[in-house]
Parts: structure tokens; sequence; C-alpha cells
């Protein structure tokens, strides 16, 4: 493969950094076989990068595992989660359905394969990285304070009567949707995907005025 000397001494690789290869075969990798079973050689021979390139970027695969874990989440929130946020008048119900309808399509375009990298990172290292868990700890509280957030300001509003908690809400959506893709990659059928995002969907409208 071609490959031409960048400003900085690394090399691209198909318009690619020599960090980005190693950021994209590594998250391939992971996301697949998992932090523990994912090896420095097999993160190598995926990216095609030698070991000196590879440490040039990284001073250990602990260090990689941060920025892949800060990529994952700065596309989680950039591309899933915020986009179903950016009308300030809209519809807050409306919203965090199309919160899950994406959840959803994500686990069909992924063909069940490979689940949540959140999640998958969450189950393996809680209790074996300190860490990753309060990073991990992090990212999922702001995602279960989005969904409180829109749930206070649905009621505020008058979308929603008083008998939604929206903290429990929140909490059992996450829970839910985290559970729902786990039960997706383990069935590799995305129709378990489909009813659970659906019985979510007629929760939030027990607590619904107006629709």
């Amino acid at each position: 493969m071609a490959t031409k000397t960048a400003a900085n001494g690394t090399k691209a690789r198909g318009g690619r950094s020599t960090r980005e290869a190693i950021l994209e075969a590594a998250s391939r990798l992971i996301h697949v076989h998992g932090y523990n079973h994912t090896s420095l050689d097999d993160v190598l021979r995926e990216s095609g990068v030698g070991k000196g390139n590879f440490y040039y970027h990284f001073k250990s695969k602990e260090e990689l595992g941060y920025a892949i874990l800060d990529q994952v989440i700065a596309s989680f929130l950039a591309e899933t989660l915020e986009p179903c946020f950016s009308d300030p008048e809209g519809r807050l119900l409306v919203q965090i359905r199309c919160f899950l309808d994406r959840v959803l399509e994500i686990q069909r375009e992924q063909n069940c394969v490979g689940g949540c990298a959140l999640g998958n990172l969450a189950a393996e290292l809680s209790d074996v990285h300190e860490g990753f868990r309060t990073r991990l700890a992090v990212v999922f509280s702001a995602w279960r304070e989005r969904l409180t957030q829109a749930l206070h300001e649905a009621q505020r509003r008058g979308d929603i009567n008083d008998d939604c908690r929206p903290e429990a809400v929140a909490h059992f959506l996450v829970a839910s949707l985290e559970g729902a893709i786990l039960l997706t990659k383990l069935t590799k059928d995305i129709a378990v995907m489909e009813q659970c995002v659906d019985e979510m969907k007629r929760h939030l409208s027990l607590y619904e005025l107006g629709a």
C-alpha cells in the first residue's frame, strides 16, 4: 500500500495518519473480541503498523484503550444522542423516541454483531480496571442525565404527567437499551431489539398528556 510521510514524521496510509490507522484497527478488534482478548500484536497486524510507530503514538495498550474510549464516547454523543435533542422547541418525548430509534438502527446496520461498544467495555472492565470504570461511569451518567433533563422539561411544559419520575425513567431507559442490545447480540435477531424499543416507547406513552 502506498504511503507518504506527513509533516510530523508519521506516515499516512490511504489518506489516514498512522495514529488513525492504529485507532481504527484497534477499535474494530476490541468491539468484537474485547479489550483483554485484543493483543498489541493483533493491533499491529490489523493496522499494518510497526511496533516502533505504535509506541511513537501510544505509550501502552492502556493509553490506546483510553484513546479508543474517548473516540467512542465522542461519536456516541455527537452522532447518536445529541442530534435527537438539537431542537430546543421540539417535543421532548418525540426526541427521546428518536434516540431510541437511532440505537435500534445502529444494531440493524451492524447485523446484530458487536453490541454496544460502551456496554461491552463496562461489562468487561468495570470490576478489574478502575481507570476504565470511572471513564465509562461518566459517559453513562451523561447519557442518563440527558434523558432526565428531557423528561423534567417535558413535565415543565405539561407534555407528561406528574406520575413520571424522570431520574427513575432515565435509569430504566438506559438499562433497558443496554439489556436489549445484549440480547440482540446474543440471539442475532433484530426483532428482539425492535420489541424492546416498542415496549420502551409504550412505557413513555403512559405518562404522555395531549398525545
